[in-house]
């Protein structure tokens, strides 16, 4: 039977990952927060793991011995959150984003070397990119945290897949959605403000600019492609989109967002 730990496994994409390898029959270990969620009696009682601790990270990769890792974890907001300041945003970002990445790459060189590992990167790498669509070669240009950090994990991951031979493949997501997604997002708040709206007339949705275009996909097929990519026969880096844009700019995580966007409020 194979095994899989997925990292990040409580949120929006890591929930939808977590069904679809337990319907495969995998062995899953998954790493919330605070809490562990898995479906084989022997790893229950495990604590939860600090993947900022290279040590902690390795005894579970020693033991476990996963075929699969799923990175999914990273330290995001959308444009309704409230944002920390800078130097606590970039020291938890790059804790959760860049060092948990390097423990998780290190401990499969030293302890599984047959693991497979899939990072979750994002469209935020390209910035203001100067041409559409955008493909593994267009041009790098982070414009704030966030992406910064997705960008050095992406360079550690090629790092290691060239120089110590780690299969390890990066997806470049765009935007997607689901019923999962929380309303602090602008499409979860759409959804809540139009059953607001119903149940009572004189509430109002307001959004803000509506112009723009995204492309804007399903959070179910994105897993199942991170699953496709990592039992591909070798690793590499690859956009995961649909390939259509759908009118309006107002999600959180879009590399064109138009000029004095400023989200949208209910």
């Amino acid at each position: 039977m194979r095994r899989a730990i997925i990292i990040g496994a409580t949120g929006q994409d890591g929930t939808y990952l977590y069904r679809l390898l337990e319907k495969k029959g995998y062995r899953v270990f998954g790493m919330g927060r605070s809490r562990i969620i898995t479906n084989n009696e022997s790893w229950k009682d495990e604590p939860a793991i600090d993947i900022s601790d290279f040590s902690r990270v390795a005894s579970l990769v020693q033991k476990i011995q996963p075929d699969e890792i799923y990175h999914l974890a990273a330290v995001h907001h959308s444009s309704e959150d409230e944002i920390p300041d800078p130097v606590t945003l970039f020291r938890q970002s790059y804790a959760v984003n860049v060092t948990s990445l390097f423990n998780v790459l290190e401990a499969i060189r030293q302890f599984s070397p047959k693991t497979r590992l899939f990072y979750a990167a994002s469209s935020h790498i390209f910035g203001r990119p100067a041409t559409e669509p955008q493909d593994e070669t267009t041009c790098i240009s982070p414009l704030n945290t966030y992406a910064v950090t997705k960008v050095s994990g992406l360079h550690l991951c090629r790092m290691y897949r060239t120089v110590h031979g780690v299969f390890a493949s990066v997806g470049i997501l765009y935007n997607h959605e689901s019923p999962l997604r929380g309303e602090q997002f602008v499409s979860g708040k759409i959804a809540r403000g139009a059953v607001r709206c119903k149940r009572d007339p004189a509430h109002r949705l307001v959004l803000g600019n509506l112009t723009g275009e995204v492309d804007w996909g399903y959070a179910p097929d994105y897993v199942d492609a991170m699953h496709r990519i990592v039992n591909l026969l070798d690793a590499d880096d690859f956009i995961i989109a649909t390939g259509r844009s759908t009118r309006w700019r107002s999600l959180s995580g879009l590399p064109l967002r138009p000029s004095g966007w400023t989200g949208g409020t209910t």
